[in-house]
């Protein structure tokens, strides 16, 4: 039987990073450079990024980005490739996964048009 904490890790891989952020409203699956890639009003808001076999790519704000490291850095880091982006590296098996989910729904939130986050106004929490 599994750990408890096990049940609760977060996305396992970039297909269920993919499945879940398909699940958000008007998602399509879209080219990101050259990669198959979750986008809303053709924007990426999570990638599958530079470090495929261990992390993904989630789109967020520099500040949120600088607190989500100094509180979870085993869950999220960056590399020099990231460094002054506003995405942050997510590795694949750790953290809660509702609170992923919640992040990878904000990040959906702020690259929707307007007519969608009027529309879907619970996502932005």
């Amino acid at each position: 039987m599994a750990k408890p904490e096990a049940c609760a890790a977060g996305f396992a891989d970039w297909a269920a990073v993919c499945a879940f952020a398909l699940t958000l409203p008007a998602t399509e699956l879209a080219s990101f450079y050259g990669t198959p890639t979750p986008k809303v009003g053709g924007k990426a808001f999570v990638a599958s990024g530079q470090e495929p076999d261990t992390s993904f790519v989630l789109m967020t704000s520099l500040d949120a980005k600088a607190m989500l490291i100094e509180t979870q850095p085993e869950t999220f880091w960056e590399t020099d490739h990231y460094r002054g982006w506003p995405a942050v590296l997510v590795r694949f098996g750790t953290g809660e996964r509702d609170w992923i989910g919640t992040l990878i729904a904000r990040a959906w939130w702020a690259k929707a048009p307007a007519a969608l986050r009027k529309a879907h106004p619970g996502l932005s929490h």
